[in-house]
């Protein structure tokens, strides 16, 4: 059985998808939830679905404390799902393309820091995009870099805003975000 740690850092829609998808599978399944926020949503869906949550500071995440605790799980792939902070070199080096992230638009457009959740969906309405989506990605040294592995186009021409565009988003994650994780497992 192939073992997945997720990294969190709010609601935890796509972590809880996540490990719903593989509790069912014979191929893969979620041992734990690293989150960097003490109040993120996440750390009650995990908890409920019997998943143990590991709790970090920036600065665990950035010395040897969130690395050494992934080296006893023996991950086989690392998901970001809602990861907020830069993952570090430390981990990027002990994991290469083992370590996945999902980012809410098409890359290379609206990527780098700071570009996360509502404020690519503004950007995508202010700047009257006809399409969007999602890019599943390696995570490398810089944001938003990594090869990618996966994308998903959608039209957003009928979107009004950026709640609009997000709900089309949260469509594809859901869909296609534990489907490329098996696939990577496979």
């Amino acid at each position: 059985m192939k073992k997945i740690v997720i990294f969190a850092s709010g609601s935890g829609t796509n972590a809880e998808n996540i490990i719903k998808y593989f509790q069912s599978s014979s191929l893969g399944t979620v041992v734990s939830v690293f989150t960097n926020n003490a109040n993120a949503k996440v750390i009650d869906k995990a908890k409920n679905l019997l998943v143990p949550v590991e709790i970090f500071s920036k600065q665990e995440l950035n010395e040897s404390k969130v690395l050494h605790s992934i080296q006893d799980l023996q991950p086989d792939l690392i998901v970001l799902a809602g990861f907020l902070l830069k993952f570090p070199d430390n981990l990027t080096a002990a994991y290469p393309n083992k370590i996945i992230n999902i980012h809410p638009a098409l890359l290379p457009k609206y990527g780098g820091k700071g570009m996360y959740g509502m404020n690519i969906h503004q950007e995508i309405i202010k700047n009257q995009e006809n399409e969007t989506g999602i890019t599943i990605h390696y995570v490398n040294e810089n944001y938003d870099e990594g090869e990618i592995i996966f994308q998903q186009s959608v039209s957003v021409l009928d979107c009004q805003s950026a709640e609009d565009v997000a709900v089309k988003i949260h469509e594809l994650e859901q869909k296609h975000f534990p489907e490329v994780i098996e696939q990577l497992l496979t």
